[in-house]
């Protein structure tokens, strides 16, 4: 199986998952998020488990190709630039948070674009035979 192919696999129902969990659960998540950046250690977790993950994806993946493949890419990329961000700038990170999330539907959208986006990895990563 080809590497992109086995990534989205891996992130496409991940995604499809949390989407739906914070679309069905917002107000859960609204105040997990608020708790969250008062902890500095879980933010600091919180990088770590997004920039480990990032980097084995762009280790076995990361090429800018002119298909659905450059979504693996790009998912990647964002996770590096998460993870290295919430480590290098916490602070900075935990005031962000705070005035994107607070009372706005940016919770809301941010779901609905990773549902998107895990619908989209999971038809491209599953309708694969052994190509790509």
């Amino acid at each position: 199986m080809a590497p992109a192919v086995f990534i989205a696999r891996l992130i496409g129902p991940t995604f499809i998952v949390i989407g739906i969990g914070v679309l069905l659960n917002g107000s859960f998540y609204d105040a997990m998020i608020a708790e969250a950046v008062k902890s500095p250690a879980l933010i600091y977790f919180a990088g770590l488990f997004a920039l480990v993950p990032g980097l084995a994806m762009l280790n076995v993946y990361r090429a800018w190709t002119a298909d659905w493949r450059v979504v693996v890419t790009i998912v990647g990329w964002l996770m590096v630039i998460g993870g290295v961000v919430r480590i290098v700038l916490p602070q900075m990170i935990a005031k962000l948070a705070m005035d994107i999330y607070s009372g706005t539907a940016v919770l809301s959208i941010f779901a609905v674009i990773v549902l998107v986006v895990g619908g989209y990895l999971s038809f491209e990563g599953y309708r694969q035979t052994t190509r790509a």
